[in-house]
């Protein structure tokens, strides 16, 4: 008698174990589609997100920061290897074609020009190279730097600059739209006479503007323009001679402007080359003294 209870409550806690597998197989089975539902909510609200933050913020991913007081605040940001620029959709900053003073060292002021001077008059108008947003509209007063001037942050990844206008169009945090007036020509600044002064930048790092624009023909150079860090070149070359194969031009030359308590290893390390690189593109001796404010070629 005792045996036969014992097993009918055997059967009876089989079955309960059965049937809450059951149950909870079901349950399972009936919240697969709720958690594939909320993904999908998730995933529509981060990239409402995302592009949220891309309107408000062009090169969203790229720059940590959206700043309106100063114009160079990328020093201790990681740039990228490689990069690739998107020139589709361009429009001339000027139809003015003659380049006054190009891009690189002015052995007569010391000193490097980071960007390109276009001889325009007064009044002509100036436009956006690209989509994009006005980060800073200021003013440098007559004597010093860019005078008035005009920057603009790219959904390429680009940030360009406009110098010595004589009158800003635009505000800063405006929305504008490639060959959309954003100012016009003038002598403001740091300038002898009317010119534009044009810069292209890459998180703070200037890139020669005859890379990506033509201005004689009024055109770009290509569909794109790729960045190289000078680590990633050095790869390329290396690269490229394993295989047998032309090594690629470099594409610009770059200094760095020595500061207090700068060393050559420390310039070195933080632009990804070696000391005797250093030494071997300045014509120095890794013992040379650096001085304040003097430039050293590191690509």
């Amino acid at each position: 008698m005792i045996l036969t209870k014992f097993k009918a409550l055997a059967v009876m806690v089989v079955l309960l174990l059965v049937g809450n597998v059951a149950y909870a197989q079901d349950l399972l089975a009936r919240q697969a589609p709720i958690d594939k539902k909320m993904r999908a909510i998730d995933s529509v609200a981060l990239h409402r997100q995302i592009v949220r933050e891309q309107m408000e913020n062009p090169g969203y991913g790229l720059y940590p920061t959206w700043d309106n007081d100063r114009v160079h605040v990328y020093a201790d940001v990681a740039v990228p290897d490689t990069f690739v620029i998107d020139l589709r959709g361009f429009s001339m900053p000027t139809t003015n074609q003659r380049i006054t003073s190009k891009f690189g060292y002015r052995p007569r002021f010391r000193r490097q020009h980071k960007g390109l001077d276009i001889k325009v008059q007064i009044g002509d108008t100036i436009y956006a190279a690209f989509d994009g947003k006005v980060r800073i509209v200021a003013d440098q007063g007559r004597r010093t730097g860019y005078g008035k001037y005009v920057v603009l942050r790219h959904d390429n990844g680009l940030e360009t600059i406009y110098g010595h206008l004589s009158k800003q169009l635009v505000a800063e945090n405006e929305f504008v739209v490639s060959g959309q007036p954003i100012g016009l020509g003038g002598n403001t600044g740091r300038s002898t006479g009317p010119h534009l002064h044009f810069e292209t930048r890459l998180i703070g790092l200037e890139l020669n503007p005859e890379l990506l624009f033509d201005f004689p023909n009024q055109d770009v150079t290509g569909d794109s323009y790729t960045y190289y860090s000078p680590q990633a070149k050095r790869k390329a070359a290396q690269l490229a001679r394993a295989k047998g194969e032309k090594v690629p031009e470099d594409f610009d030359v770059r200094y760095y402007k020595v500061r207090q308590g700068d060393t050559l290893s420390k310039i070195a390390s933080r632009h990804g080359v070696s000391v005797s690189e250093l030494c071997k593109l300045n014509n120095i001796k890794s013992t040379t003294i650096l001085r304040v404010g003097q430039l050293i070629r590191y690509s």
